[in-house]
């Protein structure tokens, strides 16, 4: 095997792969509308596309689960089609996932996200399951630490929803959540209170995304590109092996008695 995905093995294989295996890598995505250009199931894929390219470049030291397809998109439910989860509801499915994994050896855990309302309740996951049950757990965007790509080729001042970024990454990793005839620029709603409060701001808070957007869009995406998808997902993903390598050259954790207390529960 190249990768070690757990939707496409056999439990024996499952067990010969621990053997190897130092961590495991979550996709966490979402189910919410991607404006009249993109599928609405584009976060949970693009997550589990980049879960597997980056087991192929750490394996056989990491496993991929089962993606997370919904996620915290409560700003999006005025969209038709978009499912949100209670942020507490995808702590439970996350800590159970956690605790099985544990199960099985595993104390390492990434949850590879590539949704936004999800990051603030993957840092309490994390900081939550560390506590709990003893595990080494992490959390990461999938392409936020293309920093130089997205640099050179985004120049929207207003992205990261549908726009050419996204477009792109899907171009390169999933062509067929684009429909390229269809493609159109966020339609922004000027001077409303989401201005205030788009992160780097003094001032954080909760709207919904028609305040934002008329078509569920920002950025552009009619200048998303394949070219311009690799360049930010290869780079990404060279920064994130980086960033895990150290994590995974170090043995796993034995597991401890408060470990088993909290199993036993």
């Amino acid at each position: 095997m190249k990768s070690y995905v757990l939707t496409e093995m056999t439990w024996p294989e499952v067990e010969e792969a621990l053997k190897h295996v130092r961590m495991a890598i979550v996709p966490v995505g979402a189910h919410e509308q991607h404006g009249p250009h993109m599928n609405e199931s584009c976060d949970a894929v693009l997550a589990t596309e980049m879960a597997k390219r980056l087991a192929e470049v750490l394996h056989p030291l990491v496993l991929v689960t089962p993606t997370v397809n919904m996620g915290v998109s409560p700003h999006h439910l005025n969209f038709p089609g978009t499912i949100s989860l209670r942020p507490e509801t995808l702590l439970a499915v996350l800590r159970d996932m956690v605790v099985s994994l544990q199960r099985h050896g595993i104390d390492k855990v990434l949850f590879l996200n590539s949704h936004g309302g999800n990051q603030a309740t993957l840092g309490l996951a994390c900081a939550s399951f560390a506590q709990e049950l003893g595990v080494e757990c992490y959390y990461a965007k999938t392409t936020a630490s293309a920093k130089k790509a997205m640099k050179e080729h985004i120049s929207s001042t207003l992205f990261g929803h549908s726009c050419e970024r996204e477009v792109s990454e899907a171009y390169y990793l999933a062509p067929h959540l684009v429909r390229p005839e269809r493609l159109e620029k966020g339609d922004i709603v000027d001077g409303g209170r989401w201005e205030g409060m788009r992160p780097g701001n003094s001032l954080q808070g909760f709207y919904y995304y028609e305040e934002m957007t008329r078509n569920g869009c920002i950025g552009d995406a009619t200048q998303a590109s394949l070219a311009i998808g690799k360049a930010i997902v290869e780079e990404a993903l060279e920064e994130l092996s980086a960033a895990l390598r150290p994590l995974l050259a170090e043995p796993a954790r034995a597991r401890t008695a408060h470990d088993e207390r909290e199993l036993a529960t």
